[in-house]
C-alpha cells in the first residue's frame, strides 16, 4: 500500500511542482461550488493518478483541485469516493493518505445527510462533534501501516474542538443558526426505512450519512486535526418523513453550500 501512495503522491508532484498544499478539503454531495472561491493552480482528473479510484456518484466532478483560498493553499477533491460505489475502505480513504504525504495537516469534511434531531430543518448546516461508524468495516483493519500511524489510534477527539469553537464564532457573526451533533455513517445507497431512522436514533445520532467517517478515521490515524460538517437535505423525524430523491436533496444542499463555504473559508483564513 505504501508503495502505491508515494507512487500517487509523487506523480502529483510532477504536475504541481513546488506547490505545497497546507489543508485538505472534502466536498461532498451537491457541494462542489466552493471550487468557485478558489484562486486554482492545478486541476487534475482523478482518472490521470495512477491508483486512485474514479467517483462513479452523479454530482461528484472527479477532479483533484490545487490552489489558494483566503491566500492559503489547499488541495480539494471535487467529489468522493464511498463505500457502496463497491470500493473497499483501504480504496475510500486513498486520496486523504495522499494528502497526508503531500504535507496536508488539517482536513475539512463535508457531506449532505439526513436530519435525526427534531430541531433540526432542511438546508441547516449541522457541525459535527463526534460520530458513530455504522458502516460494515473501516480504513485500519488488516496489517497496520506503520508508517502512516498507530495500530491503536485514540478517536476520544476525532473532531478538533478548537476548529468546532472558531465555527460556531463564524456562524454568529454571519447571522445564522449552526447546529451541532453526532453523524452516523452507514453504508447506502439505500436511505433509511423509518424504523431505521428511530433506531439510529436511539443509538444517539443527530445526522446520518453515508461518508465522512472512513476519511475521518484515516486522517486521524495519520495525526490530522480534522473539521466535519453535515447540510441537513433531508428530515428523518417520524412526523417529516417523505420519499426523497437526488434532485431534492441537490436542491437543500445548495441553499446550504454559501454558508457552508463562508465556514470553511474562514476557518481556513484563521487557521
Amino acid at each position: 500500500m505504501m508503495e502505491k501512495l508515494q507512487e500517487s503522491t509523487e506523480h502529483i508532484k510532477r504536475q504541481i511542482g513546488d506547490f505545497a498544499p497546507e489543508f485538505g478539503i472534502i466536498l461532498g454531495t451537491g457541494l462542489g461550488a466552493l471550487v468557485n472561491e478558489l484562486d486554482i493552480a492545478f486541476s487534475i482528473d482523478y482518472a490521470d493518478i495512477p491508483n486512485f479510484p474514479v467517483s462513479t456518484v452523479e454530482s461528484h466532478s472527479g477532479k483533484l483541485i490545487f490552489g489558494h483560498l483566503a491566500e492559503r493553499r489547499v488541495v480539494v477533491m471535487q467529489g468522493r469516493f464511498h463505500y457502496y460505489e463497491g470500493y473497499s475502505m483501504e480504496q475510500v480513504v486513498f486520496p486523504v493518505r495522499v494528502m497526508k504525504l503531500m504535507g496536508v495537516t488539517k482536513l475539512f469534511v463535508s457531506n449532505a445527510a439526513g436530519g435525526l434531531n427534531p430541531a433540526f430543518n432542511t438546508s441547516d448546516l449541522m457541525v459535527i462533534t463526534d460520530h458513530i461508524n455504522l458502516q460494515p468495516s473501516n480504513p485500519l483493519i488488516g496489517k497496520n501501516i506503520d508508517e502512516l500511524g498507530p495500530r491503536f489510534p485514540d478517536m476520544s477527539d476525532a473532531y478538533d474542538e478548537h476548529m468546532i469553537r472558531e465555527a460556531m464564532v463564524i456562524a454568529e457573526d454571519a447571522g445564522f443558526t449552526l447546529q451541532e451533533g453526532v453523524y452516523a455513517s452507514v453504508p447506502g445507497p439505500m436511505l433509511e426505512t423509518p424504523a431505521e431512522y428511530r433506531y439510529i436514533t436511539i443509538l444517539g445520532a443527530d445526522a446520518v450519512g453515508m461518508s465522512t467517517v472512513p476519511e475521518v478515521i484515516a486522517a486521524r490515524h495519520m495525526g490530522m486535526k480534522v473539521f466535519a460538517i453535515s447540510a441537513i437535505t433531508d428530515m428523518g423525524t417520524p412526523d417529516r418523513i417523505k420519499k426523497v430523491v437526488l434532485s431534492d436533496i441537490l436542491e437543500a444542499a445548495a441553499i446550504a453550500e454559501p454558508r457552508m463555504a463562508l465556514i470553511i473559508r474562514e476557518l481556513v483564513r484563521r487557521a
